[in-house]
Formats: C-alpha cells, structure tokens, sequence
C-alpha cells in the first residue's frame, strides 16, 4: 500500500469515528435524525423529485420513552496516530525555494539567455550581409510585436510569470530595433524614432492597466527613461529632456493613484534623478539656472506630494513611501545647494527654511488624509523630522561663529515649547539633540575673544545654553515618568557644570589680563617680573578654590532650602572636588597667606554645612519612639 492510499484510509478513520460519536450524542438527546454509521461518511443521497416518495430512512424509529437507549455494540478498533496533515516548516520552505528559484530566477536567466544568443545571431548575420539594414530592423520590429501577441496565449492558460517574461523579451526588442534604426543605420530621423518608442511605452503601460500588471508598468517606465539615452546625440536639449522626464513622473504619479503599485514611484524616481545627474554632470552652467532650478523643484514636488497620494499596497507599515520622501528632500537640497553655494550662501539658508516650513505643511497634511495608519504615522513623524532638520541646517548656513550656537540652543528651546503643547516625545527628542549640537560647538569650537568681564559674548552665549537647560529641567520635572525626571536631572547637572566653566573662563580672562600688565617684553626677564607673574598666578588658583566652595555653598544653600537630596549631593561632590585640590595643591603652591585663607574659609563652610546636618534642620534622621528605639520604617 502507497503513501497517498495509507492517508487516505486514515482520513476515513478519523471520519467513521467522528461519526459515530455524533450518533451516539444524538441518540442520547433523542433527536428523530440520529442515524449510525459506522462506514466513512459518503456523498449526501440526491433529493427525491416532487411527485416521488422520498426514499426510506435508514434512521431507526425514536425512541418511544426517555429511557436509556443501550449504544450499539461497536467493534474494537485501536486508536489511529494523529495524521500530519501540514508538511514539516523546513520541508514546505524548501519546497517554496525549489519552487521560486525554478519559476521565477531560471525563467529570467532563460531570458537573458534567449537575448543574448538572438543578439549574436543577428550579430553574425549583419556581420555576413544576410540581411540589409532595412529587413533587419523589420525582422527586429516584427519579432518584437509576434512575441508580445504570442504571449497572450500563455497568460489566457494562466502561465502569467512566463508570458510576462515573453512580453520583457518583445518589447525590448522593439526598443533595440527602433535604435539600431536610429543610432546604427540612420534610417529614421530622431523625432520618428522618438514617437515610435513613446508608442511602445504607451501601449505596454495600457497593457499594464488593463491585465492588472504590476510588472508591465515596471516594463513601461523602464522603456521611458531609456528612450533618451537610446536616442541621445550629443547635444544639450535640457528642455525637451526634462520636459518629456516630467511627463513619466506624472504618469507614474497617475498609475499610484489607482492602484497599489507604490514600488513604480522609487522606479520612476531613480530614472528622474540618473538622467539629472547624467545631464548636470555634462551640460550644466550657470547660464541654465533658472530654467534647471524649475525642472528641479518640479520634479521634487512631484515626488513630495507622491506619499500623500498614493494607494495603499497593504495594510500597515510600507517602507517604500518614507524612503522616497527622505531620498527626494536630501537630493533637492543638494541639488540647490550645488547650483546656489556660489551664488548667495543666504540664499540657500532661506530656501532651507522655506524646505522647513513645506515639510511642517505636508506633515499636517499625512496627519489629516493618511489612508495607512502604519505607513502614514511614519511619513508623519519623519516629515516632521526633516523640518527640524532643514532648519538646524539653515542655522550655520546663515549665522557665522558663536550664532550658529545660540541659533541651535533657540531651536531646541522653540522644539521644547512645542512638543509640550502637542505632548510630543518624538520633538522632545529632537531638541535634544538641537541642545547637544549647541553645547558641543560651545564647548570644543567656538572661541571666544573677550575685552570686557561678564557683559561679552561668552557669557551671553553660556547664558543661553544654562536657560535652555533650565528649561529642560522644568519640563522634564513637571513629568511623571521616569525619562522626563532622569532628562531633568541630566539639565541640572549640565547646567551647573556650565555655569562653573562659564565662571573659571572669565577668571581666567581677568588674570590673563593682569599677566600682560606685569609680564615684561620678551628678553628683558628679571626676578621682580618673576616674582610678580607668580603673585598673578598664586591669586588665579586661589580664585579657582574660592569659585568652588563658593558655589558649592550655594548650591548647599538651594538644596537645604529646596529640601532637594539631589541639589545637595551635587553641592557635596563640589565641595569635596575642592577640599582635594586645597589639600593637594593649594598646601604646596599657594603663598603662605593664600593657603591660610583657604584652609580658614573651608573649614568654616565645612563646620557650617555639618551644623545644618547635626541639628538635622531636614529631618533626615530616623524618628525616635519615646522609649528611645529608633522607628522603624
């Protein structure tokens, strides 16, 4: 016995069981259609005709009373293993493998193959002068079209991959010989060539529409932006060019519009941005501006409305539609920054705001029309996320040295403001990253030259970046998750670490300052010059020592008054920082009077701040029970 016959008897098995547990269910509930069976369940008999009696019943009479009914008396039959009526996951994968590569890739190699050896037959016929250059492009033109009809006999019996691949074969060979008879034998001038391979991309486009084929289109649009290079001679005819370019991209457009196939626009868009580069890269000057930037932003509006038009593939996330917005708003700023960053550099930080201001407009536009809630979320947020992007963009572009930090740390205070309104983590997360671009320049790039003690542009610059962190910290505290607290406590520390660094630089400034005064001319040296540098310097360190515990005492201060643990451990991580450096350097390089300063006033904050904890002011300790054991918790 085979396989196939050992499965099925087990399936009439599983069913003859089953039925019987129906009847005896049946009987039990003393219901008139019970009938045993203890054969597989077979075809339902065929309804008697009207004017024939019905066939009799096989069913037993029921039961007169609602007495037990004794079950039939059923053979002994030993229980069937479980049938496995799915094939194993590895083996069914295999088989989709085996499958794909035997349907779908040996198709396309038998493609490329078949291409490849008519293309060296005709090769070695032309070489041999079998043919002229007229029956060739006929033979060329008439294969193409008896292949493309020859095709429909396969997709009618249901072969649609293979007649696909036979219409991929027809139709470029349409195109190979409409070039031959162009470029090769100059048989045709360059506008009929022109129309005939518009008429091909027309007709497999209608194609596409009409048999509901993705991959026609596909066909068409790769035929479209092919056409130019197989009819290029040369010449510079960026109108016409770009023009005919225009047209694909709305036609595609078209196609997205009615039906599903998203995929035709990152088709079309490659093709528009390869024949732009091509062409750029060969023709382009400054004397065609203009009439380029036009071509530019049309064919970047376009491909920017595309997502909001677009049908959907699926339901959820679609990735082709985000990409395409990403790739189109980066290759347009390049492509006005390439032709503009010669021309006015405040030009290009305009057009990066008005970038801004488009993509914040066209964010609100996928948040009021998204037909997909997955993909269209995403072109939400990530529209939203190229404004903020063109923007902090914008900033440098215009501003020069330290405004280009203070533009950053507005930006981020502008983005905090809003994601509070809207409750956006997702801005939140932004101005982050606006705020760490800003301390990054404060702190590693900008230099600064000063004449003046606190009223100059550092301080007016570190000034911003502390109000920015401040404004963190109050956001992040008025929020009752975890990350908005950690991002508060991230601000406070920053922003305490700047003030200190704002601080030691204006220190730094006054005694550079008085160093010029007693610094003598290079190579007049003497020990009263000596003597006085190393006063200068002893006064600077001193001064440092002095900044420490002076703020830390301040932060104690805010702390105790506050009832803020964590402002206070700051305070005493500062406070401990500068009792290491009086105890190491300040003894050994301070003037006697100096070190006799610092040792006293530390000392006297220390004693202070260990007042305030012994009279336990805060309550720290635990209570006391009046026996004198200590609560507990």
């Amino acid at each position: 016995m085979d396989a196939s016959h050992s499965d099925l008897e087990a399936i009439r098995q599983l069913l003859s069981d089953l039925t019987r547990r129906v009847y005896r269910i049946e009987l039990k509930l003393g219901l008139d259609d019970a009938s045993p069976s203890h054969e597989p369940v077979k075809a339902r008999e065929p309804v008697s005709k009207p004017g024939q009696p019905l066939p009799a019943s096989p069913l037993p009479p029921p039961p007169a009373s609602r007495q037990p009914v004794a079950e039939p008396t059923q053979p002994h039959m030993p229980p069937q293993p479980p049938y496995p009526l799915v094939p194993k996951p590895a083996s069914h994968r295999e088989a989709n493998l085996e499958s794909r590569i035997g349907s779908h890739w040996l198709n396309r190699i038998g493609i490329a193959a078949l291409l490849i050896g008519v293309s060296y037959f005709l090769k070695f016929a032309f070489e041999n002068n079998w043919i002229g250059p007229a029956g060739r492009v006929t033979i060329g033109l008439l294969a193409g079209i008896a292949v493309v009809v020859w095709s429909e006999r396969f997709r009618s019996r249901g072969y649609r991959a293979f007649s696909y691949s036979l219409k991929a074969v027809g139709i470029g060979t349409l195109y190979l010989s409409l070039w031959a008879a162009f470029q090769i034998y100059s048989l045709i001038p360059s506008g009929v060539a022109f129309v005939a391979m518009l008429a091909v991309t027309a007709a497999t486009g209608v194609m596409a529409v009409t048999q509901d084929a993705e991959i026609l289109a596909a066909f068409a649009l790769t035929g479209g932006f092919t056409t130019p290079l197989l009819l290029s001679t040369g010449q510079n005819r960026e109108l016409a060019l770009f023009s005919y370019v225009a047209l694909l991209d709305l036609a595609a457009l078209a196609l997205v519009v009615f039906k599903p196939w998203r995929r035709l626009l990152l088709l079309s868009y490659a093709g528009t941005l390869l024949l732009y580069i091509g062409w750029y890269a060969t023709f382009y000057n400054h004397s065609q501006l203009s009439l380029t930037t036009g071509f530019a932003s049309l064919f970047f509006a376009i491909f920017a409305i595309a997502p909001l038009v677009a049908q959907p593939a699926v339901a959820g996330f679609s990735p082709a539609l985000p990409f395409l917005a990403f790739v189109n708003a980066g290759a347009y700023f390049l492509e006005i920054y390439a032709m503009f960053s010669d021309v006015s550099k405040t030009g290009i930080a305009w057009f990066s705001v008005a970038l801004a201001a488009i993509y914040i407009f066209l964010s609100r536009q996928v948040r009021a029309h998204q037909t997909d809630p997955g993909t269209g979320q995403t072109l939400q947020f990530l529209h939203l996320a190229l404004a903020i992007g063109f923007i902090t963009i914008a900033i440098p572009i215009r501003l020069d040295a330290h405004w280009i930090t203070i533009g950053w740390f507005v930006e981020a205070a502008v983005l905090l403001w809003v994601a509070e309104r809207i409750q956006s983590d997702f801005l939140n997360a932004f101005a982050i990253g606006a705020l760490i671009l800003g301390v990054g320049r404060l702190l590693l790039i900008d230099n600064f030259s000063s004449t003046t003690l606190f009223f100059n542009a550092r301080m007016a610059t570190f000034s911003v970046a502390i109000a920015v962190l401040g404004i963190v910290a109050w956001y992040g505290r008025d929020r009752a998750d975890e990350l908005g607290q950690s991002a508060a406590a991230a601000a406070v520390i920053a922003l305490n670490l700047l003030a200190l660094i704002a601080l030691g630089h204006e220190i730094a400034d006054y005694y550079a300052w008085q160093m010029i005064d007693v610094r003598p001319p290079f190579g007049r040296w003497n020990p009263a010059s000596g003597a006085a540098v190393r006063r200068v310097e002893i006064a600077r360190d001193f001064t440092y020592s002095a900044l420490g515990m002076a703020y830390g005492a301040m932060l104690m201060t805010i702390g105790l008054w506050r009832r803020s643990a964590f402002v206070r451990w700051q305070a005493l991580v500062l406070i401990a920082a500068t009792i290491l450096k009086v105890f190491v350097y300040d003894v050994s390089e301070l003037d006697r009077a100096y070190r006799i300063l610092s040792f006293i006033v530390l000392g006297a904050l220390l004693l202070a701040i260990s007042f305030v904890y012994q009279r336990d002011w805060l309550q720290l300790s635990p209570k006391k029970h009046p026996e004198g054991n200590s609560a507990r918790a």
